[in-house]
């Protein structure tokens, strides 16, 4: 089969060729791979790969959906069925597992950071990993739809849910899990403002429902968080930027609100500030990847058609390195796919 390799650390590491076809072991099935979506820990594993256990060489990517080719005759999968990879091979007998937690599955094995991912025309993970994809989405959609909605879905409606009526600030919309964000905070009923850089990215997350944006190269984001609030500040803040952006982040939610942590692409080290933290008694709660209640929760709003992904490009597998290219310079509005013909 043809995929996206990481050979070794850098640009000049990743390889688009001929790589060996997945094995199918029993409880496994195997899918056709249509389309695929870029996420940064792509960027990550391409130049860094720390902290994450894995060798090389890798098939890079998160996102997949397709067909499947193979399964077993009790696995509930059938030849040609349309259905999306879950982006964690989860083993579904450990006790996170049996709880419904499968994020924290204790031999958990990530998609393009672990193990094998998706950046290729074959993908073989346990059938339990696999869902039908909702007819409301076609392939490409349903990759992008996937790794960050799913995160976002976990973000607005997880541990400390949005409610009706709340200020939420999404900070630096533009990639995917911000856009996603945006849109399922929307459906929660709250009250959304965003920040960029970017006019275009602003102006597209209003054409999305963002109700106010802020430019924080032109204006200060806590000084008008707060006029837009009448001085409380928001309620809850999503931030994925981290070092570059956290001073900001506290500085913008109010007495008693909350910060939720998804990312942190600018670095993980910024200055605590625990005065501020806990006189103005702000929670900070961590989120990644939500389980696969909330997965199939968020294809069910999916297919009654209340959410589509914001796409912003598309690339052929072919042409990957390119698509790389965009996603690091950070230019995209939503997520960039692959189609893997």
């Amino acid at each position: 089969m043809k995929a996206v390799v990481l050979e070794k650390r850098g640009k000049d590491g990743i390889r688009i060729g001929e790589f060996p076809d997945p094995k199918r072991p029993a409880g496994n099935a195997i899918m056709r791979v249509r389309a695929a979506a870029l996420n940064h820990v792509d960027l990550y594993m391409r130049d860094n790969g720390k902290g994450i256990t894995h060798e090389l060489p890798m098939v890079l990517g998160l996102d997949a959906a397709g067909e499947i080719v193979e399964a077993d005759a009790d696995s509930g999968l059938k030849p040609g069925m349309r259905v999306m990879a879950y982006p964690c091979d989860f083993c579904g007998e450990c006790d996170f597992c049996l709880a419904g937690e499968q994020p924290f599955c204790r031999k958990i094995k990530i998609l393009g950071e672990q193990r094998h991912g998706t950046y290729a025309h074959y993908l073989s993970m346990k059938a339990h990993c696999f869902v039908p994809i909702p007819d409301a989405l076609d392939d490409r959609q349903a990759a992008a739809l996937s790794t960050a909605h799913l995160t976002a879905w976990r973000q607005v409606f997880g541990k400390s849910p949005v409610t009706p009526g709340e200020t939420a600030v999404v900070v630096g919309v533009g990639g995917g899990v911000a856009f996603a964000t945006l849109q399922l905070a929307k459906l929660a009923g709250a009250r959304v403002i965003v920040t960029s850089s970017s006019d275009e990215k602003l102006a597209k997350a209003k054409e999305h429902g963002a109700d106010e944006v802020i430019n924080y190269r032109r204006e200060s984001v806590p000084k008008r968080v707060l006029e837009l609030t009448g001085g409380r500040g928001a309620e809850v803040v999503y931030d994925n930027v981290g070092q570059a952006t956290w001073d900001d982040t506290l500085r913008s939610v109010g007495k008693g609100g909350r910060v939720i942590v998804v990312g942190a692409t600018t670095g993980g080290h910024p200055p605590a500030d625990l005065q501020r933290l806990f006189v103005r008694q702000i929670a900070v709660y961590g989120s990644t990847t939500g389980n696969m209640r909330e997965y199939r929760d968020l294809l069910r709003v999916a297919g009654q058609g209340k959410l589509k992904p914001v796409i912003d490009s598309v690339y052929p597998l072919d042409k990957a390195h390119d698509a790389l290219a965009r996603l690091e310079k950070g230019e995209q509005i939503g997520k960039i796919v692959i189609d893997i013909p």
